[in-house]
């Protein structure tokens, strides 16, 4: 069986949020879940926060022409960062959108590694003949109950937004998927990836030790944890097949300093 390509994809990028609701039920749960840590919520920053809940996301993304048409039988929800509103089963609410029939789940607590554990799994359900058709939503919602731990977090501005893509069995002239790992530096993750012609790197926010010379860079702009990569792929995924033989993504969590590369190459031609 062929490898999967992308088919269609979305972005979305700070929505209109919500009138926070709920706040006080949650409140009571960040305490109990904080305060064996030593912390407590900010009830102030949750109160400001745009409240936009991974399902508005969802329905965002599914809006979309391209990802709405499609019928997965595996839909996978990303995220770093948990909902507004906890317990929330996001993933079955994306294959209702989407068909009903998709085996569903979500992919969290891996900080920005969750999206490449995402393509992993799609590309084995689909080497197993298990789907045909893989929808992988990568969500962030940014209404938090305590500041985001990240390194300097006072000089980090996250923005809510998401990305999707459809992804299928290559038929023909497209952009497949090839292979996700990482390493403990972007250098190291990136070291076999890199020294082809027609090679696009496309650097996440997050990388920011030096990187082996290559030619064709892209950086993506600050302002995500998880998604930036996504977004980017989503916008631009067609101009790049049509420009480069390989597209190397790469980001670096910035909690746990481990890089992560994606590697995709057109197909067909």
């Amino acid at each position: 069986m062929s490898g999967l390509a992308v088919r269609a994809a979305a972005s979305v990028r700070s929505p209109r949020g919500r009138v926070p609701e709920g706040v006080p039920a949650a409140l009571d749960y960040f305490r109990d879940l904080l305060t064996p840590f030593g912390e407590k919520p900010d009830e102030e920053l949750l109160s400001r926060g745009p409240h936009v809940h991974h399902r508005d996301l969802v329905d965002l993304l599914v809006a979309d022409e391209g990802v709405g048409r499609s019928r997965p039988e595996l839909a996978i929800v990303a995220h770093a960062l948990p909902d507004v509103v906890p317990f929330t089963a996001v993933a079955p609410h994306l294959t209702e959108q989407l068909g009903g029939r998709a085996v569903n789940f979500a992919i969290g607590q891996q900080g920005l590694a969750a999206p490449f554990t995402a393509l992993r799994i799609a590309s084995a359900y689909h080497c197993s003949g298990r789907a045909a058709e893989v929808v992988i939503a990568v969500l962030e919602q940014t209404t938090l109950p305590t500041p985001f731990p990240l390194p300097l977090p006072r000089e980090t501005s996250l923005t809510d937004s998401a990305a999707a893509l459809v992804l299928g069995a290559s038929t023909g002239e497209g952009l497949g998927f090839v292979r996700a790992h990482a390493a403990g530096s972007a250098a190291a993750a990136l070291g076999r990836e890199l020294g082809e012609d027609g090679t696009l790197l496309v650097l996440g926010p997050w990388v920011t030790e030096d990187i082996p010379d290559h030619g064709a860079v892209h950086r993506v702009a600050p302002g995500s944890y998880c998604t930036s990569l996504w977004l980017e792929l989503a916008d631009h995924w067609q101009e790049w097949q049509r420009d480069f033989r390989r597209i190397v993504l790469c980001d670096t969590d910035p909690r746990s300093g481990r890089s992560h590369v994606a590697l995709f190459a057109a197909t067909g031609g």
